[in-house]
């Protein structure tokens, strides 16, 4: 079926990265408004996981305006018992080495180079059979194995460029069958935002990009903690904690800086949440004629019975709501609730949000709080309806190294709770205001240093301990939310920028 020529099966395909509708909150939560928000679009829905068995049943109901739906998962990309039949294959030599130089070799690349690879992908110049089985990409790995590898493990470099290549080529297949859409719109960098900018070759539509957080960033944190890396022993001696990362992990690094250009390059409006990420974009590569910010919103009208079932005074709950996963860094809240405990006796701290994407971090985080002797103390409540807990906390708290512009802090305010954020991302431009009349409200809680248990404590303690200081931080929220962050004010601006691109067809 050619697809490409066809009438379009929708207005807007959403392409998605490991959120909606398997993974509750964050993202997964900004999708659904936007798709129930805009009724009068039809939406379909390309989501790329990676392993099948780390999505279990999906958290969102699929409506009535998403017309289709369909799921890829990178590691299906291998296909185990072939290569006997299949290892004669010579494949295409040329396209191999140009795919290998752009992606993984460390002399910075031209744009034609990815120019090239770009429409090597969308013709099916090279196929995932290609990457697997032949001599031609043998031949690419070795050649740069023999010019460009400082790890002395060829095991290491062969896997690690197989796990790479391999769910490009089977992104590059699937993008051939997609149904048509009028616009693209992808919801990260990435594979998603690859698999964007494929699509707009065959398609010839808009393509836009909204980045909640920049995604090369936060993959080179999850690059520098992952404990999957293989390293030589002579590589683990040689990297200390200040030193250059692995080669292995370089490569990654190399990898998704590249694809995240790609994308960039094809994109237009590329989106982000604050100024401060918009200007990490243009140090990426990103146009910035082509970027532009759009802030998130909530809706102000579902949060009143939150603000109404707030008691009297001031509660003395503190309350982090999130995954417990080290990027929310769970730990430093926990340290920080001993400082607070001990300042505040009948306080508590509870941990909201789900334990099962890192079940190793969360038994970690359960042991800090029993050697802390915080036991019945700080709690762990596991997933909750937000609008049901925010009213029952004196202050929210951020402990995050890395967020982007956190729907919980605008949650929180208009359920009438400060919050205490660590100084990540549009955090201080939340609280503090932006420059301008924002600034001027004055502030909405306080912000601190990332990873300092110390400060954390001060600010909840100051908080919690000052009836006039937390009632000003709550009405600043209040006005604040009200006035420069409604759902109303983001939906508008997405609608206009998808009939922007609808008549641009």
């Amino acid at each position: 079926m050619n697809t490409h020529s066809s009438e379009p099966a929708a207005d807007i395909c959403l392409l998605l990265e490991g959120t909606w509708p398997y993974v509750r909150g964050g993202v997964s939560s900004w999708v659904n408004q936007l798709i129930l928000g805009l009724p009068e679009l039809t939406f379909s829905v390309f989501f790329i996981g990676g392993q099948r068995e780390s999505y279990g049943s999906r958290h969102y109901a699929i409506p009535a305006n998403v017309v289709h739906l369909e799921e890829h998962f990178l590691e299906s990309a291998w296909r185990p018992g072939e290569g006997v039949v299949a290892a004669k294959r010579e494949g295409p030599r040329q396209v191999m080495r140009e795919l290998h130089a752009f992606l993984h070799h460390p002399e910075e690349p031209m744009a034609e180079q990815g120019e090239r690879v770009l429409k090597h992908l969308v013709s099916g110049a090279a196929s995932l059979d290609d990457v697997l089985h032949s001599r031609a990409n043998w031949e690419a790995i070795t050649e740069g194995y023999g010019s460009h590898c400082s790890d002395p493990s060829f095991i290491n470099y062969f896997w690690t460029l197989r796990t790479m290549q391999a769910p490009l080529l089977m992104l590059a297949e699937a993008a051939r069958k997609m149904p048509r859409a009028r616009v693209l719109h992808s919801i990260s960098t990435g594979y998603a935002g690859l698999l964007g900018s494929m699509l707009q070759q065959h398609w010839q539509c808009a393509y836009l990009i909204s980045e909640h957080g920049i995604y090369t960033k936060e993959r080179k944190i999850d690059l520098a903690q992952a404990s999957w890396i293989s390293e030589s022993p002579d590589e683990a001696l040689r990297t200390g904690l200040d030193a250059e990362v692995s080669y292995i992990r370089r490569l990654w690094i190399r990898f998704f800086e590249r694809i995240g250009l790609l994308a960039y390059r094809s994109a237009d409006p590329i989106i982000s949440l604050y100024s401060g990420n918009r200007d990490r974009q243009i140090a990426d590569g990103a146009d910035a004629s082509r970027t532009r910010v759009i802030p998130n919103g909530i809706p102000l009208q579902a949060w009143s019975d939150a603000l109404n079932q707030r008691p009297e005074g001031i509660p003395k709950v503190v309350g982090l709501i999130g995954r417990v996963v080290p990027i929310k860094d769970v730990k430093t809240f926990i340290r920080a609730m001993r400082s607070v405990v001990t300042a505040v006796p009948d306080a508590e701290g509870w941990i909201v949000g789900p334990e099962d994407e890192d079940p190793d971090y969360a038994a970690e985080c359960h042991h800090l709080v029993v050697s802390l002797g915080l036991e019945g103390r700080v709690k762990f409540l596991g997933f909750r309806k937000i609008d049901e807990v925010l009213p029952q906390l004196g202050v929210t708290v951020l402990t995050s190294i890395s967020e982007a512009q956190p729907l919980v802090i605008l949650e929180a305010w208009a359920a009438g709770t400060p919050v205490v954020s660590s100084d990540v991302g549009s955090c201080r431009e939340l609280i503090e205001g932006a420059p301008g009349e924002d600034r001027l409200l004055g502030n909405a809680g306080e912000v601190v240093a990332i990873a300092d248990p110390q400060a954390t404590a001060r600010a909840i303690i100051g908080l919690l301990s000052s009836p006039q200081r937390w009632q000003s931080a709550q009405a600043v929220g209040l006005e604040r939310v009200s006035r420069f962050y409604t759902e109303t004010l983001m939906l508008e601006r997405y609608r206009n920028l998808y009939r922007e691109a609808m008549r641009s067809i």
